[in-house]
């Protein structure tokens, strides 16, 4: 278990929510905040790290050229993505940028949220250096067809770039083997938030 807080207060029980892309980590996130959990979201964080006028910005320009880059100085996020989803060494190269100030952010705003429990969302916490900081993990989980078909009506790409995109991430059995609860959102939003229901009850007990 991680450390209590530094004022020796016990700190807000941590939990770690993760899932595939397009799992619907976010829905799942929004239902948790409707009931008044606490919601650190890493994807938020790291789109705030690379706004124009932030270090890892001009570190990124640096790294992978004005291509990465938009015209108003933002960056270009799908053009980034492409690098990064066609080769393992551009992948690791973005990480090293980005990872540790994302991370020090985290920490920064899980000090700073309170309430009984929070949940932090990280989409890769198998591999991530934060998944040791958590009391339990949530892993939303559905089926692989349901993520495609998901992220295609999202993103409007192919089905090649769809699988190309799951195969970069952890597998889905990688991420139920890290697993200390399990939300199935295959069904409909209601069958989810009564799952969500459920689970605040239990880390309100746990808390």
């Amino acid at each position: 278990m991680p450390e209590p807080a530094g004022n020796g207060q016990t700190r807000p029980l941590r939990i770690g929510l993760t899932g595939g892309i397009a799992s619907g980590k976010s829905t799942v996130a929004d239902l948790f905040a409707e009931l008044g959990a606490a919601i650190i979201d890493t994807d938020v964080i790291a789109r705030e790290v690379v706004m124009p006028g932030q270090p890892a910005l001009d570190e990124v320009r640096e790294a992978f050229g004005e291509a990465v880059i938009n015209a108003d100085g933002t960056l270009n996020r799908p053009a980034l993505r492409q690098l990064v989803f066609a080769d393992e060494g551009t992948r690791r190269r973005l990480e090293a940028i980005l990872h540790p100030r994302i991370q020090q952010a985290t920490f920064e705003q899980t000090e700073q949220a309170g309430g009984d429990y929070q949940l932090i969302v990280v989409p890769l916490l198998v591999e991530s250096p934060l998944r040791s900081h958590f009391d339990r993990i949530l892993v939303v989980d559905c089926d692989e067809d349901t993520q495609i078909r998901r992220l295609l009506a999202r993103d409007a790409g192919t089905e090649d770039q769809a699988r190309r995109i799951l195969a970069a991430q952890s597998s889905r059995e990688e991420r139920l083997a890290i697993a200390d609860d399990v939300i199935n959102n295959d069904g409909d939003l209601a069958e989810t938030s009564s799952q969500v229901t459920a689970l605040h009850e239990i880390y309100l007990s746990l808390a």
